[in-house]
């Protein structure tokens, strides 16, 4: 069952890097074919390629908002589960504490490894041994819910347990769908580079074509566009680099459980 995504596998400095390597390779290859076009041919015009260079810069700007927009909503989202999860977590902590005989302590005991689980992700990144071990402590707090509700059917202390329970489990499985398995589809990230580098390319074809020199401003431009699309890839990745959801929430509420 597959995490990460085609980037996720490579450190956000190698990325950095390899952009800007890409794109300054982009620009001189472009650079050069204008100049080639040039002495080639007579023509074709400047005018005409800076219209076109520039339409291709606004689709760039398009397409970078587009992504950005979408690793931000998604960042937040991720804190805002976090704190959510938090919140059922110790509602039906609270609420196993009105379970009858030692059901109560044993649930309780179950949730605090519940939530060590939780923040031992965070801290060892070891994705999939994390699910494996929430979806047990999953069967076997239901099981205690079972039981329960077999002793005492009518009662209303257990359907409200049983509640916060159900809720704890499915803000379990939306975390995993918002947070792991929610990131950036691999072919906006091909289609983003793509046309980043296309862009890089016309750029250096228009400079070529009207026999500019290569100005040290282009390192501007590839420096801040490679920032800009690394800094998307960072608001991906919510426990990667500069860019990182907290976990207070988790932290506060193992405090809190395990006094």
């Amino acid at each position: 069952m597959p995490v990460a995504g085609p980037l996720d596998r490579f450190p956000l400095w190698l990325l950095l890097g390899v952009t800007i390597v890409v794109l300054l390779l982009a620009f001189e290859g472009g650079y050069r074919l204008g100049a080639y076009r040039l002495r080639r041919s007579e023509q074709e015009h400047g005018a005409h390629v800076l219209a076109l260079v520039t339409t291709t810069m606004g689709l760039l700007a398009l397409v970078l908002a587009f992504t950005f927009g979408l690793a931000a909503t998604r960042f937040e989202a991720r804190k805002q589960m976090v704190i959510d999860e938090a919140n059922a977590i110790e509602t039906t902590y609270l609420r196993a504490g009105l379970l009858p005989g030692d059901r109560g302590a044993k649930v309780r005991e179950l949730l605090r490894d519940y939530v060590e689980s939780r923040l031992a992700v965070v801290r060892l990144g070891n994705v999939e041994e994390a699910l494996r071990r929430a979806e047990e402590l999953h069967r076997e707090l239901w099981k205690e819910a079972e039981a329960a509700g077999r002793d005492q059917p009518i009662s209303n202390v257990v359907a409200l347990f049983i509640e916060s329970l159900n809720r704890t489990i499915e803000l379990h499985a939306m975390r995993v769908k918002v947070a792991v398995r929610g990131g950036i589809p691999g072919v906006m990230w091909a289609a983003l580079f793509t046309v980043a580098i296309l862009n890089l390319a016309a750029v250096g074809y228009h400079a070529g074509l009207v026999r500019s020199r290569r100005s040290p401003t282009i390192a501007t431009v590839v420096m801040s566009l490679s920032i800009v699309l690394m800094l998307t890839a960072d608001l991906d990745r919510p426990q990667e680099g500069a860019l990182t959801v907290s976990q207070q929430a988790m932290i506060d509420l193992r405090r809190m459980i395990g006094d």
